[in-house]
Formats: structure tokens, C-alpha cells, sequence
């Protein structure tokens, strides 16, 4: 699943999310979502999330539900 619609992405599960500093490059973080920071239904760049380990950025893909 990708992660442009928030009702895909739950707290408690695992993401790949591009940081801030990683959006040039498009490197990929690994982490469990803490916090759904994005308040709309969708984003086209991906639904911004807090991680477990205070990471912030946009979802790319839901890796488990």
C-alpha cells in the first residue's frame, strides 16, 4: 500500500517514510508509526507521520498492517 491516503496508516504499524534531510536523494526509513501528523484524507506526497523513535516524515510505502 502506498501511503498517500490516511486511512491506510494506523499507529502501530510499520512504514517506510522519506525524511526531511533524505527527500533529494529518496532514501527510505524503516520505523513504526507513533503519531499521524497529517490531519487531510490524502497527500500527494505521502501522509507525515511521527515514528516511535521521533523521526518525522512522509509515508512511501505500508510495509504491515
Amino acid at each position: 500500500m502506498d501511503g498517500k491516503n490516511r486511512n491506510n496508516i494506523k499507529t502501530g504499524i510499520t512504514v517506510d517514510i522519506v525524511l526531511k534531510k533524505d527527500q533529494r536523494s529518496g532514501k527510505l526509513t524503516r520505523g513504526i508509526v507513533k503519531d499521524i501528523l497529517t490531519k487531510s484524507p490524502s497527500h500527494p506526497h505521502g501522509i507525515k507521520v511521527r515514528l516511535e523513535d521521533g523521526q518525522v516524515g512522509r509515508v512511501q510505502q505500508v510495509i504491515n498492517s
